[in-house]
This record gives C-alpha cells, structure tokens and sequence, in this order.
C-alpha cells in the first residue's frame, strides 16, 4: 500500500505523519511518500518524518521527492495540502481586502476567491496525474483550502475525491471534554458548507446534550470560542463555526483586522519557528508549536480517514461530498460537509434535518458564489469573477467588487494565467 502526500514541506507533515504512524497496525503502509516543489523545506520536514515513524517503529518505507510523477505511481490514496505563493501569497489574501473596507481572510471573502482562482487549476492539474499514475480508483482527499471550493472542482472533473476539514473534529474533542466522555461517543449534527457550518446537535451515548452546553458558563464559554455573542448561540439554538464570525460580527472582525496584526504574519513567525526546531537532530515527535500553526486534530482525521477508504472499516467521519439531496434547498451537485460512514466505496452521508431559514439562505448564497468562482478560476473570465464577487456575502456591492478584482489579479498575476488576456474585460 503506497500513500503519497501532496505538498509533504508542509509543517503540518509532522502532525500527518505521526497519525499513519500510529495506525501501522490497521493501515499496512508499505510507502509514504512526501512530494513537494521544496527540496529545502523537503529535507528538514522529512528529517523529522523519518525519526517520527522510526520511533514508531514504522514498517513501511519513507520516501521523499520533488518529482510529481514517481510520487503518484502506483499510490492507493493521494493527499493534497499545499499552499500556491506560500505564506507571502496568504499576507496578500488577508491585507489587499482592507484597503476596499472588506474582510481578509485565506479562506472565505475575497481572500478565499483570490486564493481558489490560484489553487483549483492546480489542483485539476495534479489530480490528472493521480488519474493517469496512481492505482486505478485511488482516492484523493483535500485538505487544501478553500476545501469546499476544490473538492467540487474535483467532482466535477469526474475525480475520485473527498474533501476533508478539522473544524467538526476539533469541535467533537472539545466538546467531549466539556461533557466528560470519550471523543468516540460524541456525535455532532454539524452540517452546512466547509467554513460554513452549524452544529445543531451534540449526542453522547445517543443521548442529546447541546442544550446544557448552551446554557450558564458553557454558554459563555463556546460564544468565545466561535468569537460571537452569547445570544446569538441560544437564538440559533446551534454552535457555528468559527469561520461565521465574519459573516455574523463582520464589522467587529474588520476593525480588528484594520488595527492589529494578520494571522498571517503569525503563521509565518511560527514556520520559521518551526522549521528550525524541525532541524534538531534528537526531535522524534511533533513540537508543542504546531499546535500553534492551526489545524489541530488533522492527523487523527486524515489517517483516520484514508484508514477508512482503503480498508473499508466503515467509521464515522465529517466530510466534505456531493450534497445528492443530504443538504434539502441546495443543488444535488453543490459540496457540502456533513457526517458520515466511510467505506471503500467512499462516504456515505447521515441524514441532515433541513437547515432553517437563517442558515439555509446564507448557504445558498455561499454555494452559488462557490459554483461562479469554480467557472471564473477554470475559464480566466473576469466577468464570471465579478458576479462571483458580487454574489459573495463579504462582498455584495459591485463597486466595491469590479477594482477589487483588479487588485486581485494584479497581485496574483504570476498564479492566474488564464486572466493574462483582457479580451472579456
């Protein structure tokens, strides 16, 4: 069995690594292969790669490269979590919106346009490598963000893919500590969009328990955690996800983003951190730092994940799929993230009950930004870019969208070069 990871520089790999590392017993992995553009970054973060699953004592073989095609031979399962311009591109993505009064941000907004115009021709790229090399029905798995955005680009090219995000997993640890049972006896009702979810119900041991948590200090508690109101939580009746903050406090997250520092310039102090502690010989195990970097739990959900699909053990996960009427009020071919049994037939979605009007309405409005924003980065053309701004909830007003735009492709040129023409102004 030979997994490939696709952008293995990344300083996630640690956290990804030590997860495959820790199932050797039920995923026979007799290959991991690390692929990046970096052989720099390829050297340090495999270093510590090899004397992760050395502790381990990893049976399989580790390989690491900066040749696409041998990665991709013959591989079972193909991660993909890279990051197109890198970090620099990211400060772009969450800086450039505030000069037109807008939120930034990597993934959502127009941060998470510019970004998707940059990765979903990229991606579609690599993905037709993993269909001509990899194992006949390999699977691909999408950390990449904006997650939604290029697991549907996948689908829609006809590509074996699910996308995968750590928003519903993290929110599942966290809660069963508040409630004092194990991660496996909770379930979430999460359901909505990536970065754009709800969670409507929390069970543990099949008996319901959102209501007490949002109630009293929990309350208060978790209003923190997704950085909104308290009274916003108990007249959804839910838990949002911490990516709504922005569409539900926009004008409190703006102000901030206008006075402080960006989380991107963050990241890129704690990489470097990383990085260099990544360098110490005698480090055999992820740093305490990482967990600084974000993505908390990846691990355990992508090596649980790709455990599922190559071994069909039919577990629960949260992932990101075709809706096919999961999701009541949005197209069939619409992605949404929902939970889950994963088999090696690919995932095979719970009922949802139907989201209420309030929810359903700003999904809606997300999903057809998501569908226009797909055509603008597959066909460079800038009028299909400008609806989709103006169809973005962080956007609306044309005025602020046609100059907007300008200013993205100018600062992205050297990733967009299908909008190098002008021919559809």
């Amino acid at each position: 069995m030979k997994i490939t990871v696709v952008g293995g520089g990344s300083t996630y790999t640690p956290e990804l690594v030590e997860g495959f590392a820790r199932r050797a017993g039920v995923l026979p992995v007799d290959e991991l292969v690390l692929y990046d553009i970096s052989p720099e970054r390829l050297r340090v973060v495999g270093g510590l790669a090899g004397r992760i699953l050395a502790r381990h004592g990893f049976p399989g073989r580790l390989t690491t490269t900066v040749e696409l095609g041998p990665a991709l031979d013959g591989a079972d399962a193909v991660l993909i979590q890279l990051r197109v311009g890198g970090q620099a591109a990211r400060l772009v993505d969450e800086t450039l919106p505030n000069e037109f009064g807008l939120i930034g941000q990597e993934t959502t907004g127009p941060g998470g346009f510019a970004k998707a115009l940059r990765t979903v021709p990229l991606v579609l790229d690599i993905a037709e490598e993993v269909r001509r090399r990899a194992r006949p029905g390999a699977w691909i798995v999408d950390f990449t963000n904006p997650v939604g955005i290029v697991t549907r680009a996948l689908l829609d090219a006809g590509h074996r893919a699910v996308g995968l995000c750590n928003v519903a997993i993290k929110f599942q640890r966290d809660l069963a500590v508040r409630l004092g049972v194990s991660p496996d006896r909770v379930r979430l009702g999460h359901a909505g969009l990536n970065h754009l979810s709800w969670i409507r119900s929390v069970t543990a041991d099949g008996v319901e328990r959102l209501p007490e948590l949002l109630a009293g200090d929990t309350l208060t508690e978790l209003a923190e955690q997704v950085r909104v109101p308290a009274g916003l939580l108990q007249d959804l009746g839910a838990i949002p996800s911490y990516y709504l903050h922005y569409f539900y406090c926009t004008d409190h997250e703006l102000s901030g983003q206008l006075s402080g520092p960006h989380r991107a310039e963050q990241v890129l102090a704690i990489e470097r951190e990383l990085l260099a502690l990544y360098e110490d010989p005698a480090l055999d195990r992820k740093p305490e730092l990482l967990e600084s970097r974000g993505g908390a739990y990846y691990s355990e959900a992508a090596a649980a994940l790709v455990t599922s699909l190559l071994t069909g053990d039919g577990a629960h996960h949260y992932v990101d799929v075709r809706n096919n009427g999961v999701v009541a009020g949005l197209p069939d071919e619409a992605v949404v993230e929902v939970p889950a049994h994963v088999d090696t037939g690919g995932p095979h979605p719970v009922p949802v009950p139907p989201l209420p009007p309030e929810m359903l309405g700003l999904v809606q409005a997300v999903t057809a930004y998501e569908t226009l924003t797909i055509e603008a980065a597959l066909t460079g053309d800038r009028s299909v870019a400008r609806r989709a701004l103006v169809a973005n909830p962080l956007v609306r007003q044309w005025e602020s969208a046609a100059p907007l735009l300008d200013a993205l492709l100018e600062a992205n040129r050297a990733y967009l070069p299908r909008f190098s023409g002008d021919a559809n102004g």
